[in-house]
């Protein structure tokens, strides 16, 4: 069902004592159903009888009621409306959800080279440092922490995490790497040089963890929802987070992540598709779509073969390597345009 510009975004019906107030909605007035940046708000109230001194607020600020949408990151907003109605404080709450201005472009790769990978890694996390691999896995009693030769497959170290725990995404920050654990609510953080414990840290926001990357000072993790959180690199306190967004709806399911030269390269986790995306950081907008498709026929069949996950970004080659879980093979790609 499709909405005009008149579209209601949400009412409340207040009641003062037994006798029902009528509901009051807040009508947005733009041309379409999904705002977006650039948009100007037309702020009002399907009903106005008995109502003055009416504010409006998007995300607790006070804002004009022809707003323009310019400093938003994308996804969902509060949006209230505080007035004087018969001489009563009424608030009336409502969400404006943003979407991104355009639709993502479409890509695919060229398969450069293939590698040997561990059939038995249940990969969860990738990331190259210093020319080596490091690696992720997960499920719990085969969840562990991995130094790797991507080119032969070997497997240089390999520290169990503990059966308690269930591996999830890692990234690695200057002297220490950091690994994500899916639904014991804490992390981990290693020496680099050791693959010593150092400590472990909470979510305090999030509920589980999936995929980690970092900017060089920021970390960027997702927990299975559209958010990306960004933590304090040295807290590991989660600040804010984006909500990741096409032109049409919010992206779930965001799992393994990579910091690709300004930009997060994310897999999302789909049993029919092969596909990664490229979001930008700042506002949450989903740039591209890369189409993976084929990779998966290319690796040995088996019953425990899983999707596609671990992306990780070679800076000296300037190239992908991508896996999945259980796969036993490591691809080294090129994404092209479609």
């Amino acid at each position: 069902m499709k909405f005009s510009a008149a579209f209601l975004f949400a009412f409340l019906v207040l009641k003062c004592g037994s006798a029902d107030i009528p509901n009051i909605k807040i009508k947005i007035g733009v041309s379409n159903d999904k705002p977006t940046w650039g948009d100007t708000l037309n702020l009002s109230l399907s009903k106005t009888d008995g109502v003055k001194e009416v504010m409006f607020f998007l995300d607790d600020s006070p804002i004009i009621p022809n707003h323009v949408l310019t400093n938003e990151t994308m996804g969902h907003h509060s949006l209230k409306a505080k007035m004087i109605l018969n001489e009563q404080s009424i608030e009336i709450n409502s969400t404006l959800t943003l979407f991104a201005p355009e639709p993502p472009k479409l890509y695919s790769y060229e398969l450069l080279s293939s590698y040997p990978h561990d059939i038995l890694a249940y990969t969860q996390g990738l990331e190259f440092e210093g020319g080596l691999l490091y690696e992720s896995t997960g499920l719990n009693g085969q969840s562990s922490l991995r130094v790797i030769d991507f080119k032969t497959g070997e497997i240089f170290e390999n520290k169990p995490l503990d059966n308690a725990y269930f591996g999830e995404g890692l990234t690695i920050l200057k002297d220490k790497i950091i690994q994500l654990t899916w639904k014991a609510m804490q992390g981990f953080v290693y020496d680099k040089a050791s693959l010593t414990m150092l400590k472990s840290f909470p979510y305090t926001e999030s509920k589980e963890g999936w995929g980690l990357c970092n900017d060089g000072t920021k970390l960027y993790k997702s927990d299975g929802s559209e958010k990306i959180w960004i933590l304090d690199s040295n807290t590991y306190s989660e600040e804010r987070y984006i909500q990741v967004m096409t032109n049409k709806a919010a992206l779930k399911n965001i799992n393994e992540l990579e910091w690709v030269e300004g930009k997060i390269y994310a897999n999302t986790y789909q049993f029919d598709r092969e596909v990664a995306v490229i979001i930008d950081p700042s506002s949450g907008i989903v740039e591209g779509v890369i189409d993976f498709s084929g990779l998966k026929k290319l690796v040995k069949q088996h019953p425990e073969l899983n999707v596609l996950n671990g992306i990780a970004y070679h800076p000296e080659r300037k190239t992908l390597f991508v896996t999945g879980k259980n796969w036993d093979t490591l691809f080294e790609v090129k994404i092209v345009p479609k």
